[in-house]
């Protein structure tokens, strides 16, 4: 009996992570919906379900501006074309990229807008933008699910002081994106293929142990995931990642903890010049991490998603070869299911203003 449930237990999880793996690597950006209604309902219900997907150690703290009426849709586009009305464009192109985008944020049936609320320390901040973007991510997945397409939007051509005050962002906060939410007619051809994680693949601590065969946290099985998790949304497809993998003694002697059993991995964000890319590649690189985990409940394994002081320190960060240029987005503590956790792990809350 006992050997017929693991086997059905093996076989759930595998059935799980193709109804995983296909959605992310099936979604897509939708830029173009018709005009069939989205209910607010949906909208709230698959919220609150993307939020509770989303655990971590600390009680991130965020927010969103749900748009959902005719009207308030006119009052967001009026306020994402300021910018663009004082550029130095000729009068004439001027009036139609203007037309074109209040006309394209009106007849959009939904928008949520998200945003990182303010911390006192960068960790504390990172940690917020970090949940913000990772719901975003659990929230398009369960859109897509349901049929409904969505275009992430930071551009910085609707980023004024204009916008920014109707959307009512406050000092220190971190604004993570607009996602446009409709039906659509058609999905867009199949996006560029991903560069394989064992090309951005760093080893630390040597070759795997030999486990029992319980023990299922292994190089090949953390690739084979990670190998899906790349397809998550990120602006040109700069695929800004790579991966530092650390196990057995350098795992417990550096990060200093007590099992040697336990794996870890460290996922790194090359850091561009430009601060608006680097939300961009910070905010998509927490996408990835997302998809990982939401494939690691698929595996009979559990992870610990973490934002530790150290990785703010240069010289700690020297300890993994990470270089002056790069930052440590999360460390990913992984083990065995029935593996002891120090720390509890709670959901996200929702906070959602309707306009």
């Amino acid at each position: 009996m006992g050997m017929q449930n693991e086997f059905t237990r093996q076989h759930l999880l595998g059935e799980l992570y193709l109804i995983i793996s296909k959605t992310i690597r099936e979604r897509r950006s939708i830029r173009k919906f018709n005009g069939t209604p989205v209910e607010k309902d949906l909208v709230i219900s698959l919220l609150h379900k993307a939020a509770s997907l989303y655990v971590a150690e600390e009680t991130p703290k965020w927010r969103c501006i749900y748009y959902g009426t005719y009207e308030s849709r006119q009052k967001l586009a009026e306020s994402m074309t300021v910018k663009l009305k004082e550029g130095k464009l000729g009068k004439l192109g001027l009036n139609k990229m203007v037309d074109f985008l209040t006309k394209k944020v009106a007849d959009t049936p939904a928008h949520l807008i998200f945003i990182a609320e303010s911390a006192v320390t960068q960790r504390q901040s990172d940690e917020n933008y970090a949940a913000v973007c990772s719901i975003m991510q659990n929230f398009q997945l369960l859109g897509w699910e349901h049929g409904l397409g969505m275009l992430w939007y930071t551009e910085q051509i609707i980023q004024s002081k204009s916008f920014f005050k109707e959307i009512g962002l406050r000092e220190g906060e971190r604004f993570a994106g607009i996602l446009n939410i409709g039906y659509f007619e058609k999905t867009p051809r199949t996006r560029k293929r991903r560069t394989p994680a064992e090309q951005k693949w760093t080893v630390i601590g040597g070759e795997d142990r030999l486990y029992s065969d319980n023990y299922r946290v292994t190089s090949q099985s953390v690739l084979e995931l990670l190998n899906d998790a790349v397809w998550a949304p990120n602006d040109g497809l700069r695929e800004p990642w790579r991966f530092i993998y650390v196990t057995g003694n350098e795992a417990s002697g550096i990060l200093r903890t007590s099992s040697r059993d336990t794996t870890f991995l460290l996922i790194v964000a090359k850091e561009e010049a430009d601060l608006h890319k680097q939300e961009e590649d910070y905010a998509a690189i927490c996408c990835l991490v997302q998809n990982f985990l939401l494939l690691v409940n698929s595996k009979p394994w559990h992870a610990r998603r973490m934002i530790p002081e150290w990785i703010y320190n240069q010289e700690q960060r020297k300890l993994f070869g990470v270089r002056p240029q790069e930052r440590i987005v999360a460390v990913l503590e992984l083990g065995e299911d029935d593996q002891h956790w120090n720390s509890v792990s709670t959901p996200s809350m929702v906070n959602i203003t309707h306009l």
